[in-house]
């Protein structure tokens, strides 16, 4: 405490101790609500690297693990979408997933209040009433948003000869993607259908083997890799990939991002640390 300034300072480790065998009564046991406080998961999305990572897990509680977060644990999920939805709404970027994200998480609710009475979500009916309101309001500020033309006039993407056109376009990760820049310009609209592009996307997020059982002729007689993209992402989960994830001490059982120190007395923390999925992530607290 200071007492001239009557400001009251805390310092908190960006880290939390997990375990399987954690219980209420032992030491180290960890819920849900407090790793979003503790791994600073608000900052966490302001870094390009983790966004994806965070949202992913966002997702996957919106699925599942509503009805098992405490009222704590609520508040925060919350507040960690409120901030996602207002960082996607001042850079204009990553719209399309806060969109989807926005769905499963109000078409989850739709279902769950449903069944009103069952004790199936902790809190008060009607906070999640307004819960569900407000993500609409969410919904209606993301659909109106205007994409503002960069002031910028000089080389633009489409004067790159065609070789670097395609290479960029080959580091993208989402069909949806290949298709929405294809509409832009007729001369986009030839390079995205490139066979060569797709046939790289397909590789990429599924085995030979899911392809192989999923194998479409074109007219041609030959493969056609766009249209066996879209029919493998409606029957096998896409590849995950992150720029930086959270990380397992497999010899402490301490939790936190890469590249934060944590009291660690292996030899050699750094061989001891597993990089958790965010389905891995929620496992952890599943007791």
């Amino acid at each position: 405490m200071n007492s001239k300034t009557k400001i009251q300072y805390f310092h908190q480790e960006k880290w939390i101790y997990v375990h399987k065998g954690s219980t209420k009564e032992r030491h180290g046991y960890c819920t849900l609500g407090e790793a979003f406080n503790r791994l600073d998961f608000s900052t966490a999305i302001l870094d390009s690297r983790r966004f994806n990572y965070v949202v992913r897990l966002l997702e996957l509680i919106a699925k599942s693990q509503l009805t098992s977060l405490s009222g704590i644990a609520q508040k925060n999920f919350m507040n960690i979408l409120e901030k996602v939805v207002l960082k996607v709404l001042e850079d204009q970027q990553n719209i399309r997933l806060i969109r989807e994200l926005l769905q499963t998480l109000y078409t989850s609710l739709c279902t769950l209040v449903q069944r009103v009475g069952k004790s199936v979500l902790v809190g008060n009916i009607n906070m999640w009433v307004y819960r569900m309101e407000t993500i609409l309001h969410w919904q209606q500020r993301l659909n109106n948003i205007q994409i503002t033309r960069p002031a910028f006039k000089g080389l633009t993407f489409t004067d790159l000869p065609l070789c670097l056109q395609l290479n960029i376009m080959q580091r993208l990760t989402d069909g949806r993607d290949l298709v929405s820049l294809g509409q832009v310009a007729p001369d986009l609209h030839l390079l995205s259908e490139d066979r060569l592009l797709w046939k790289k996307l397909c590789q990429y997020h599924f085995t030979e083997r899911q392809i192989r059982k999923r194998l479409i002729l074109s007219d041609k007689g030959q493969l056609d890799w766009k249209k066996m993209y879209f029919k493998l992402i409606r029957c096998y989960p896409r590849k995950e990939q992150y720029g930086d994830t959270l990380q397992l001490c497999k010899h402490c059982h301490i939790l936190s991002w890469k590249g934060t120190d944590h009291p660690c007395t292996a030899n050699n923390p750094e061989s001891c640390s597993v990089s958790l999925s965010p389905q891995d992530f929620i496992n952890l607290f599943k007791f």
